[in-house]
């Protein structure tokens, strides 16, 4: 049975072999494993052979990008921010911008989307991975869920909300400043549209809400559950299409304004966790995810990605090749298995 038919999920993969003669003369008989993402049919390939290769610029963490300490030029910073980023339409709300501790919250002066913002946290210009401020990065959240609520309250078919992050240039960040982008929209993007049908598809054939059901699955077979926050449950991904690939998952809930404030601390200290697994491996750079469909009948519950990026450092290989995007499949190097082994220990407080 397929992973994206509508009975029970399956969790597919099967294994290839590479055989060749090596440079020493020897027969080699690679393994590749392929597995089938039990939510979108989609395969990847990890190849075992790579997991002793030493990735460039991963020997340490590498230093700050080159900017870190230039504030006067950063448009996010204060007292610049305040001349230097878009107003809120008065429409949407009567101040200029939307603050809640250390956060400030704006439009994105290049939109992608109807309404689209960035909520910035920390109020600092440049933090490294994992050593943001919780309180700050908390506020962050509830900032962007106050500023969604508006856009609900104004736009009631603006139902497709997003909350992402790109962690320095080479996870496309365009600045270093630490913030969150929020996106808003009549127009499902392709996540949106296929994971909301996917999940009322599920919903309808077998009763149970889909993520619940991988959920039940991960800490049944455990080797790839990692631990909780809260009500946020954690677990690798089975079939990755990022590196070190994360998910959190809010069973039951199927809306961004239904968690309270302490799930959204919760979040962050899951968050916060993974992203201190990653400075482990001497990694530098993350994006990260959430999206709801804000739809009365939808059953697309809450879950947050994380997956590491290839490094901001001189130099260092892109994680995404012509493999991945020519062919589709993502190609990683490290076990899921793996992977929730070495991020337990980040959770076990």
């Amino acid at each position: 049975m397929s992973s994206v038919e509508l009975g029970q999920l399956t969790f597919a993969s099967q294994t290839v072999s590479a055989k060749f003669v090596d440079p020493d003369g020897l027969v080699a008989d690679r393994p590749i494993e392929i597995r089938t993402n039990p939510v979108t049919g989609r395969t990847c390939r990890i190849a075992f052979s790579r997991i002793q290769e030493k990735e460039t610029g991963t020997e340490a963490l590498p230093p700050p990008p080159p900017d870190a300490g230039t504030t006067d030029a950063c448009p996010f910073c204060r007292p610049q921010v305040v001349s230097q980023t878009p107003r809120l339409h008065p429409d949407l709300a009567s101040e200029a911008r939307m603050d809640r501790g250390d956060s400030l919250l704006f439009p994105n002066l290049f939109p992608y989307g109807s309404y689209s913002a960035v909520s910035l946290f920390d109020n600092e210009h440049f933090v490294e991975i994992g050593k943001a401020s919780h309180a700050s990065y908390t506020n962050c959240f509830l900032n962007c869920c106050r500023y969604l609520t508006r856009v609900r309250d104004y736009d009631p078919q603006a139902v497709y909300l997003a909350i992402t992050q790109n962690h320095l240039p080479s996870a496309g960040g365009s600045l270093v400043h630490p913030h969150l982008q929020i996106n808003a929209d009549r127009v499902a993007a392709n996540h949106h549209r296929f994971l909301h049908n996917r999940a009322n598809d599920y919903y309808r054939h077998n009763g149970v809400l889909l993520f619940s059901s991988y959920l039940a699955h991960e800490k049944n077979e455990a080797t790839r559950y990692i631990g909780a926050t809260g009500s946020w449950q954690w677990m690798a991904a089975f079939a990755p299409e990022g590196f070190f690939e994360i998910w959190g998952i809010l069973p039951g809930a199927t809306s961004m304004l239904q968690p309270d404030p302490t799930d959204w601390a919760d979040l962050v200290r899951g968050v916060l966790n993974v992203q201190r697994f990653y400075r482990s491996l001497n990694r530098n750079g993350y994006n990260l995810g959430l999206l709801a469909v804000e739809i009365p009948a939808s059953r697309f519950e809450l879950r947050l990605v994380i997956m590491v990026r290839s490094n901001y450092a001189p130099w260092v290989r892109s994680d995404h090749t012509g493999f991945e995007v020519m062919l589709g499949d993502m190609t990683t190097f490290v076990a899921p298995e793996q992977t929730a082994e070495w991020a337990r220990p980040f959770f076990s407080n």
